[in-house]
Parts: C-alpha cells; structure tokens; sequence
C-alpha cells in the first residue's frame, strides 16, 4: 500500500479533528458549527473558500503551480443523522437524537487531510476544488448547491465522490461503470372509504379491505411489468388505519419507497402504481389520493471516469484489491445530482467489519444508520491518499 508519508504523519491530528465533528453532530442544512471548522482548517492551509452554497456548504479552491485551465471537483459530505447514538466512548455523540452513523464525519476529515497536502506541495498543474456539502442524508444537499452556482462558480472537468463502506475490509475499494446507488422515491396512498360498525360491514365502504389488496397488487408491476434484468424494489413499510376493534375505519394510508437503477423503469412503476390504486380503489368503492415523490435520482458512474479510478486506486492498493466490477445498492446518494451535470465517479472505501471501535461502542453492528456505528480512523490516510493521487493524475492526463 503506497500512501502519502506526510498524511499518514498528520493522522492523530486528522483523527481529532474527525472525532470533534462526530462528537458535535449537525443535521441536513445545520452544519453550521462543522462548516466552520471546516473552513477555519481550510484557511489556515491558506487555501480561499467559498461559503454558502446550499446554505452551509463550504468549496476551497486549490491552484497548482500553473493555471491550465483544467479543473477537478472532490466532494465530501458533512451532516449527520436524526437517530440516538448507542456509543458512550469519549468522542461518542453529545446531541440526543443525532448521530454521525453514516460516516461523513470520516470524509470531511479524509478530504480536509487532502487539501493540506495538496496545499502545501502544489506539484500539480491546474486547480483542484475541495467541496464540503451539507444534508446529503434525505434533503438533497448536492442539488442545492447546484441550484446555488457551483457548477457555473467553479467550473470542473469531473468530479468525484467516496463514501465508506462497513462489511468490505480496511484497504479494499469497489466501484462500476454505470449505476452504483439506486434511485430514491417515496409515495402515498391514501384511500377514503366510509366507516360502519365491523359487525354491519355492508353499511359502510371498507379501505382496509382496499389498502390490503392494493398492497398485493402493487407487487406485480415488479413481478409481471418490469423486465427481469431490470433491478426494482417496491417496498410498501407503513399502513396506517383503524382505530378500535369494532369500527370500520373512514380511511387508510400506504406509505414506501421504489428503487431503481433507471428513469425508465421508474416511470413505468410510477405509471403502473397510479394506475393500478385508480382502478383497485374504484372496484371496492374508494376514493383514491396517489402521491408520488422523486426524492434522488440513480448515482451513475461515468464509464471513462471509473477506468481511471480504478487505475489509481490499483496503483496505491493493487489491483486484487479494487473491485471495480461491484454488485450496485439499492440504497441511494444525492452525489448523483452531480454526475447528472458533470463526468466523475463514486466509489466505495472499505470500513472493515469493526473491529476498530474502541471501548465503549453499542452492542450493534458497525453498519451504517446503525446506533453502534463508527467511523474507521485508519482510513484518513487511505482516502485522503487516493484523493491526491486522483486529482494529480487526472490534471496530468494531456487528454483530459
């Protein structure tokens, strides 16, 4: 393994400054404390930072010892979860009901070590912008701070993302051509019936009755309407109705969420639920409200982008520890805003299986959105590594 030997020595000072943001977790556009540290390192590496895009996101800008006018984006995300800690080791989080169980405390802290390093040696030609982004986690965060200028402020040939991944060992990284994360969507269904008493069903109009065969019947556009190479997830995760044991209940909600890997099998599940609840809600005398939200779009690598991070990341691992062919998650990531406006690639750094956590740790798993989770230390000289390591290469690639 080939790191970078000045970042390895900045480790203990890298691993507070991690430790520090995941004590103080912030939630989806509150960052503002860890913005701040953020910014504040930034600058005392005399590095210029732009502050709030998307609210509070922070961008640094690093020139190398020329201007070509070539330019590379490296993006880390900063907020937290609404979810208790089960931790109580030192650094453990000191705000009830939220948590960094995600792991972006750990990439603000492997890109914040980048920049330093790419700061103080500058051996690179052309400018590298280091993009610290809030409320990743459900609120959209990456396409705020498009909206906002990014983009059009700080114009980039690619950009490029990284987040850890649990279950894959310390030194190992995946990633593929083509989609990686699914997309991210969210409906609603609520049925208006007419309550009766349960003991005289025929005077009333049951949603019950409807909210269960509709649950069924949703699950055949998976099975029946949608290719079978084409990956789909359905999943229906609450029903809300009634309210005594004897009463028919005047109305039922379905809520859920649909993955996909594609804008064209979300628009035919999209077409096929609003269709299906119509008619199911008609034939049992229903009225029907369908609501349907897309939240994040799939996170689809760019073919070139990813030959070349696999070529990097072979360089400082090997090549026997860079799946560059990984099975995609069905769960999601707004990083895919980005790779909708600029070329780039996402890959995933092993977490290990957690046994770094110290004493102290939840008796849970060390998975991510898990209450025991925590961020592997020894990754900031990895990461931050490859984050160097891609941005030189990629500005000394004369076909770039």
């Amino acid at each position: 393994m080939k790191l970078a030997d000045a970042i390895v020595g900045w480790k203990p000072e890298i691993t507070a400054i991690r430790r520090d943001i995941h004590a103080h977790p912030e939630l989806a556009y509150e960052e503002v404390r860890t913005a701040d540290v953020v910014a504040k390192k930034l600058e005392s590496w005399n590095i210029p930072i732009h502050r709030g895009l998307g609210i509070t996101g922070v961008v640094g800008t690093i020139h190398g010892k020329t201007r070509n006018g070539k330019a590379v984006g490296l993006r880390a995300d900063m907020d937290a979860l609404p979810m208790q800690e089960a931790n109580t080791f030192e650094h453990a989080s000191q705000h009830p009901g939220k948590m960094h169980a995600c792991g972006h405390d750990g990439h603000t802290a492997m890109l914040l070590a980048a920049a330093r390093y790419l700061a103080e040696h500058r051996d690179f030609d052309g400018t590298v912008y280091v993009i610290f982004q809030p409320a990743e986690e459900g609120l959209g965060g990456a396409k705020a701070m498009i909206d906002d200028g990014l983009f059009k402020l700080f114009p980039m040939d690619a950009v490029f993302g990284m987040h850890n991944w649990p279950g894959m060992e310390v030194g190992a990284f995946g990633l593929t051509a083509g989609p990686i994360m699914a997309s991210s969507n969210t409906f609603e269904i609520v049925l208006e019936g007419k309550g009766a008493h349960g003991a005289m069903p025929h005077l009333g109009t049951d949603p019950v009755m409807a909210a269960v065969q509709l649950a069924q019947s949703l699950q055949t556009i998976v099975t029946r309407n949608r290719h079978p190479l084409d990956p789909a997830v359905i999943s229906i995760t609450q029903i809300h109705t009634g309210s005594a044991d004897n009463v028919i209940p005047n109305d039922a909600t379905l809520r859920g969420t649909v993955r996909t890997f594609s804008d064209d099998v979300l628009d035919l599940i999209e077409n096929r639920m609003r269709d299906i609840t119509e008619h199911t809600s008609r034939a049992l005398e229903c009225e029907a409200r369908f609501t349907f939200l897309r939240r994040y779009p799939p996170t689809v690598n760019h073919e070139r982008e990813a030959e070349f991070c696999a070529q990097v990341l072979g360089g400082i691992v090997g090549e026997s520890q860079v799946n560059s062919t990984i099975t995609p998650s069905m769960g999601a990531e707004d990083f895919a805003f980005m790779l909708k406006e600029v070329p780039g690639c996402y890959v995933w750094i092993g977490n290990g299986q957690g046994e770094h956590r110290t004493a102290g740790h939840g008796l849970g798993p060390c998975m991510l959105h898990n209450g025991s989770y925590d961020f592997n230390d020894d990754l900031i000289p990895l990461g931050a590594t490859y984050w160097v390591e891609l941005a030189k290469q990629w500005l000394a690639n004369p076909t770039r």
